[in-house]
């Protein structure tokens, strides 16, 4: 059974937002919702706005119709910090990391937001500074276990393969103990064996961690094995919600994107 049949509430809701950059349509009238522990996905083809969707739950982007609600309350017009003080946090496409701090300092920066100490007691670091940055560096190590990437904790992470780097972003975005978590591609580039890997520490997040995710990926198997429900956009606009056994199915998705043999290529048990 998908958590969305075991849910009971929805953490977040996207109502027919409309984004325009001057002429140019980037996502039309597009609508869904997410329920707690649920993992959702959102395909289609490169430049088909889902992304820019992202950015619009982020609030980096404004869309100019319709509303975000998180946890019924509207989120339109907050800034970016605060949606992350909510609870919302998001991996990137292309990797955002510093490449010369360690994996321990990188991921560290994902608390700053839950830290109450500022600049100054944090430079005399004594007293309360100190006992904070401790409490937030035994919660650093905590995800450093839980991704499997001890070996590498005071390594710079420009120096790590590729697959650990993405594991790092992902544990920065932990690090800031959200309630969703918005993964933009998170197994691009990777190779079979690192998106096996990746797609463990995904259901572990969900089995363990309990948090609701929000998927943008184009490993179409890897989406159908894990999905509770799946989006698909197309030029913006939405043409398919449901189960992935109903997206394989839907003959719009798979007019627009899937392709007419995708049916036959992946089994749903």
């Amino acid at each position: 059974m998908s958590s969305n049949e075991t849910g009971t509430s929805k953490i977040i809701e996207v109502e027919d937002i409309t984004l325009r950059f001057g002429g140019v349509t980037a996502i039309n009238g597009v609508g869904f919702h997410v329920t707690e522990g649920e993992l959702f996905a959102v395909i289609g083809p490169n430049g088909a706005g889902k992304t820019s969707i992202f950015n619009s739950i982020s609030q980096v982007y404004r869309p100019q119709e319709g509303d975000i609600r998180w946890k019924g309350k509207s989120i339109m017009g907050e800034r970016p910090d605060a949606i992350a003080r909510l609870g919302i946090a998001r991996t990137f496409q292309n990797i955002a990391l510093f490449g010369q701090m360690t994996v321990i300092d990188n991921i560290l920066t994902g608390r700053h937001i839950r830290m109450k100490n500022n600049w100054l007691t944090g430079m005399a670091w004594f007293g309360p500074a100190k006992k904070e940055e401790m409490e937030n560096r035994e919660r650093v190590e905590d995800i450093i276990d839980f991704l499997e990437i001890n070996e590498w904790r005071k390594h710079p992470v420009a120096l790590l393969p590729y697959g650990i780097q993405k594991r790092v972003e992902l544990g920065r975005a932990l690090a800031m103990d959200p309630e969703l978590l918005l993964l933009d591609e998170p197994v691009a580039g990777m190779n079979l064996e690192e998106t096996e890997d990746m797609a463990r520490f995904i259901l572990d997040i969900r089995e363990e961690l309990g948090i609701s995710m929000i998927l943008v990926e184009h490993d179409m198997g890897l989406v159908m094995d894990i999905a509770d429900r799946i989006l698909v956009v197309d030029f913006g606009r939405p043409i398919g919600t449901g189960l992935p056994k109903e997206i394989q199915s839907n003959d719009d998705v798979i007019a627009a994107y899937l392709g007419q043999d995708f049916s036959e290529e992946i089994s749903i048990d």
